[in-house]
Parts: C-alpha cells; sequence; structure tokens
C-alpha cells in the first residue's frame, strides 16, 4: 500500500468512525466536554474512542460485573463509559500515575455524576496493585488493563492475582499498528505486548481469548479479550 492509499483508507476510517458516533448518539455532550477538559489541560490525546467506550460498557452490562480494576486513568473517559454501566453498589478502582491526571479526572467523575462509585489512587501502577494486595482487596469482574505497555506483562499477572472465574480481562492498543508481529522490534512497548502475548499463551486459566484489529478514529490497533476459568491443561 502506498503513502497516500495509507492516507486515504485512515481518512476513511475516520469518517466512518464520524459516521457511527453521529448516528448512534455516541459523541453525546458530556464525552465532549470531558474530552475538551482533557485536552486543555494538554492531556495526551490517548483516550478510547466513543465507539470503544460504548463497546466497555456494553461487556460491563453483559457480564454483569460489578467491580472493576483500570489501570490507566489519564482524565477519566473510559473510566466514566464504565462507571456508567455498573449498579448503584458498583465500584470502579482505577489507577494514575500522574496526579496532574487524576485531578482532572475527578473534575470528570463530578461532573458525569459517578464520582461516588469510582475509587482513585495515584502512583506506579505496580506498587498501587501491591497495596491491594496487601489490602486483601475483593476480586474484580472486569478488569481493564490500558497503561504503560511495557509493564503489560506484570499488569496481566497482576490482573489474574485479582479475579476469580469468570472475570473478564480487557487490554487495548494490543496490534500497534501490526507492529506487533516485529520480533526485532526495539520498541519497549512492542516487547511489552508481545510478552503479554507469550503469557497469555501459556496461561491454562484464560479462556475465549480472542484479539479484535481495530480501524478508526484511533488509527489502526486492536484488543485483546479473555475469560478466566479454573486451571485447566488446555483452554476451551
Amino acid at each position: 500500500m502506498t503513502q497516500q492509499h495509507l492516507n486515504n483508507a485512515q481518512q476513511q476510517w475516520h469518517e466512518v468512525d464520524q459516521y457511527v458516533n453521529e448516528r448512534l448518539h455516541l459523541k453525546q455532550g458530556l464525552f465532549e466536554q470531558i474530552l475538551e477538559r482533557n485536552r486543555k489541560a494538554n492531556l495526551p490525546p490517548i483516550d478510547v474512542s466513543p465507539a470503544q467506550g460504548a463497546l466497555l460498557q456494553q461487556l460491563i452490562t453483559m457480564s454483569g460485573a460489578r467491580r472493576v480494576l483500570e489501570i490507566g486513568t489519564l482524565g477519566g473517559y473510559s473510566t466514566i463509559w464504565m462507571a456508567q454501566a455498573l449498579p448503584q453498589d458498583g465500584q470502579v478502582v482505577t489507577l494514575e500515575l500522574e496526579e496532574n491526571h487524576a485531578a482532572v479526572a475527578r473534575i470528570n467523575f463530578e461532573q458525569a455524576g459517578v464520582y461516588e462509585r469510582i475509587e482513585q489512587r495515584t502512583g506506579e501502577a505496580l506498587e498501587q496493585l501491591q497495596q491491594l494486595a496487601d489490602e486483601q482487596i475483593e476480586p474484580f469482574d472486569f478488569i481493564f488493563i490500558d497503561a504503560d505497555k511495557p509493564n503489560n506483562p506484570a499488569y496481566l499477572k497482576w490482573a489474574l492475582h485479582f479475579s476469580h472465574p469468570g472475570t473478564v480481562i480487557f487490554a487495548d492498543n494490543v496490534v500497534r499498528e501490526g507492529e506487533v508481529i516485529d520480533q526485532h522490534s526495539t520498541d519497549p512497548r512492542i516487547h511489552g505486548v508481545r510478552q503479554f502475548y507469550d503469557l497469555i499463551h501459556d496461561e491454562p486459566r484464560l479462556r475465549s481469548v480472542t484479539t479484535i484489529q481495530t480501524v478508526g478514529e484511533k488509527g489502526y490497533d486492536g484488543f485483546l479479550m479473555a475469560i478466566v476459568g479454573e486451571p485447566t491443561p488446555e483452554r476451551s
């Protein structure tokens, strides 16, 4: 594919997403205001797309999740999509490295009316996960991994630690514009994602594992989803 063909394809992906967002009312005023606040606060524009946010919301609804762990808050855009799907006694525990990102997220949570359903923890995610373990926190029903990719293997191990049979593990950015197949890549993000796949390949507790490649306003990438089961020699 020539660069011109690629540019044309990317433009079409973006336009299709815009059409879908409009027809399905995915770009609601609330979420547009949240993204605008994030932009004004100079947060990196790496939130999930509206369609992906709606997908997260649907998965939580379909799975009947009550407790959600999110690794990587940013400005809380995805957090709000998920929190809206929870029952009144549901909770999202969300982890964010940067205090300024977390501060913006808190404002967004309050505006969205979901602040009471969200527990924010700020600092290094691996340290926060260890703290959760030390507190012997209740397992989670749905775990969303969307933070620094070099640490994806460690995040997966913690996700399994905090899971029970039936927990859904969902990870974003696992295709990396196709670079995930480059075993010679020098990019630590690619290495992290490839090691993530290696661990999943060898983990008997994970079933119904799939990766879906995605295109759209966020470019070419993909997400991985797995369901935790009892340890067995083979996956279903």
